[in-house]
């Protein structure tokens, strides 16, 4: 498969890379700084040239045109995994420029990176689009409050990825919303419980699975469906 990245420099993007070329697929990773992205650059020697590495801020409409334009080939599978918390953002000390860069971030930044790969993935034939959510977007899921511009930057990410599954559907491209689990990377700390390595085999087996009949869910990565 060839497969576009965002967010590929570290924690659950930088081990989408390396489970994906290890099985042997070809990968476009899109990082903000390459120079600032050790771990991810020391995997385009052994990749054989299945790993290509450009810049890309998701939060920029002029970065994020740069980076469509060196994709030239279909893609079958694009992950929109670039993503911010801004901390803190509890009600008392409440950061509304914050929330805006967030918001920015996860929620118009996946729009952005897929409006602007249309054409590419309209190459591939049955292509998919996973937006990387969060459990805390689910609004259902809301019981402890907080998390202000996190939690309302991926609620509005799980809008945009169900108008993106009912617009795109008659041309067989499936998108959904993928939550990876409270994950042991820098944004989720050292207390997760789920290894990020679980987290992102698991997410490679659900992303398998995926059928037209599932475009527009929201699943976590052990495939179970999770309330909006």
């Amino acid at each position: 498969m060839k497969i576009v990245i965002t967010g590929a420099n570290r924690g659950i993007g930088l081990e989408l890379v390396r489970q994906y070329l290890a099985r042997g697929d070809s990968v476009h990773a899109g990082v903000r700084t390459p120079e600032q992205a050790p771990e991810l650059t020391a995997l385009v020697e052994p990749s054989g040239g299945r790993l290509r590495i450009n810049p890309c801020d998701v939060a920029l409409e002029t970065s994020v045109r740069a980076f469509a334009a060196s994709v030239t080939e279909p893609v079958d599978l694009l992950i929109n995994n670039a993503g911010m918390r801004n901390r803190p953002d509890g009600l008392e000390e409440l950061d509304l420029d914050g929330a805006a860069r967030t918001f920015q971030v996860n929620a118009l930044g996946p729009l952005r990176v897929t409006h602007a790969l249309l054409p590419m993935l309209r190459r591939s034939r049955g292509a998919k689009i996973a937006n990387m959510s969060s459990g805390l977007g689910s609004i259902d899921d809301n019981t402890s409050g907080g998390a202000y511009g996190y939690r309302m930057s991926k609620a509005a990410l799980n809008m945009a990825s169900r108008s993106l599954a009912q617009d795109l559907r008659d041309e067989g491209i499936i998108a959904v919303v993928l939550s990876p689990g409270w994950v042991r990377t820098d944004m989720g700390g050292e207390d997760a419980p789920t290894p990020v390595s679980e987290s992102v085999a698991g997410l490679l087996g659900l992303i398998d699975r995926l059928t037209l009949q599932d475009s527009g869910s929201f699943f976590g990565f052990r495939g179970e469906r999770i309330a909006w």
